[in-house]
């Protein structure tokens, strides 16, 4: 097998890269969702990203915290994980079709701060699981949950209409991104290093249980680049 060259590498962070795209083809598309009417070029979905990691910065959340999302193709997934990149934030990826005791095991194995998800999919209703699995959601402020079942749990975003109560809806989260300039943006993306941990992927766990393999920008953009 031939060696790879590091010069021939991606040494960049996901978020650098997503703002180095922005740069050099702004008026491209960038993300694109036709069944419900999405389209941003690079230079918008930048912009975007760029938002959301500041409302995640004015809601606590911070370098090395772990961003769960249990969510089927929504424009905001993709937000999500860039976003959570710029900030050094880790994006945990929740299989569609897990059930409740499947979602308390990563949820807590991941030691995730924050859960982004939606309503259900199929017969599989995800906020009836979140209730059960944290019951103390219904009278919490949102944002401040304290669950005995999953301690590390701060906070629920619920990307659907009619919020659950305890949870933030997404389209807070721009009246969130106004408490933070673009200094501060700018000095958490300078913490992110090209080898910090960028994604949680869990195995299926046919043999055991689901381990969380934690990949680096280094390793994605890379591992992308190859394919």
């Amino acid at each position: 097998m031939a060696k790879t060259d590091m010069k021939d590498m991606i040494t960049m962070t996901i978020g650098q890269m997503v703002e180095y795209q922005a740069k050099m083809h702004p008026d491209n598309d960038g993300l694109v969702a036709p069944l419900i009417g999405v389209r941003y070029s690079y230079r918008q979905f930048n912009e975007e990203c760029d938002k959301i990691a500041k409302a995640f910065l004015a809601i606590g959340i911070k370098r090395g915290d772990h961003i769960a999302i249990w969510s089927t193709n929504y424009p905001q997934w993709v937000i999500t994980q860039v976003a959570a990149s710029k900030i050094g934030a880790v994006l945990v990826t929740v299989n569609t079709a897990y059930k409740r005791f499947e979602l308390e095991y990563l949820l807590r194995q991941s030691d995730s701060s924050t859960l982004i998800t939606m309503q259900g999919l199929k017969d599989s209703n995800y906020i009836q699981h979140i209730i059960e699995i944290c019951p103390e959601i219904a009278g919490s402020k949102p944002g401040e949950l304290c669950s005995e079942a999953l301690p590390r749990l701060k906070r629920v975003i619920y990307l659907d209409e009619q919020t659950p109560d305890g949870m933030l809806n997404w389209k807070q989260l721009d009246a969130f991104a106004e408490q933070v300039s673009d200094e501060q943006l700018a000095q958490a993306k300078a913490q992110v290093d090209i080898h910090d941990v960028a994604n949680m992927q869990y195995t299926s766990g046919t043999t055991g249980f689901p381990k969380g393999v934690m990949l680096t920008h280094f390793n994605l953009l890379n591992n992308g680049k190859g394919i």
